[in-house]
């Protein structure tokens, strides 16, 4: 199993080792690309490949490649009040999920997401970003 990690940001500081260990852990013995850009970049391949004119958090291609927004990430820590990592790898998680086989369109289906996000992130040491009722890891300041 290979993990490539493209960081192309400077959003998220020294996230490729944790990105990559998030893939290992969903993914085990599959090749993935992970692209982290910013919001300029997954907009483009958002409107490219979905037809859809915003930025979003993350996409996942059949081929093995997510692409991650770290400028997204390090926005919404900020509202969440959690690190810009754990964010990140919410978001590498679920574009790993995807691949998977994982999907969220129904509340059936985003419900099995969640919850095997929640597996994932728990796994990699990280309590629940979404909140559960357990107080969220603070983002050093």
């Amino acid at each position: 199993m290979t993990v490539h990690v493209i960081s192309e940001q400077d959003f998220v500081p020294r996230a490729k080792a944790a990105c990559a260990r998030a893939v290992e852990t969903v993914l085990p013995r599959r090749h993935v690309v992970v692209a982290l850009v910013d919001d300029k970049v997954i907009a483009k391949l958002h409107r490219e490949f979905l037809g859809k004119h915003r930025a979003t958090d993350v996409l996942s291609f059949p081929d093995g490649q997510i692409v991650v927004s770290a400028q997204t990430a390090a926005r919404e820590a900020a509202v969440r009040d959690v690190r810009a990592r754990d964010e990140l790898l919410l978001y590498v998680v679920h574009g790993a999920l995807h691949l998977k086989g994982y999907d969220d369109r129904s509340p059936a289906q985003r419900k099995r997401m969640r919850a095997a996000e929640r597996r994932c992130l728990r796994k990699l040491g990280l309590g629940d970003v979404f909140g559960d009722g357990r107080p969220p890891r603070r983002r050093k300041r």
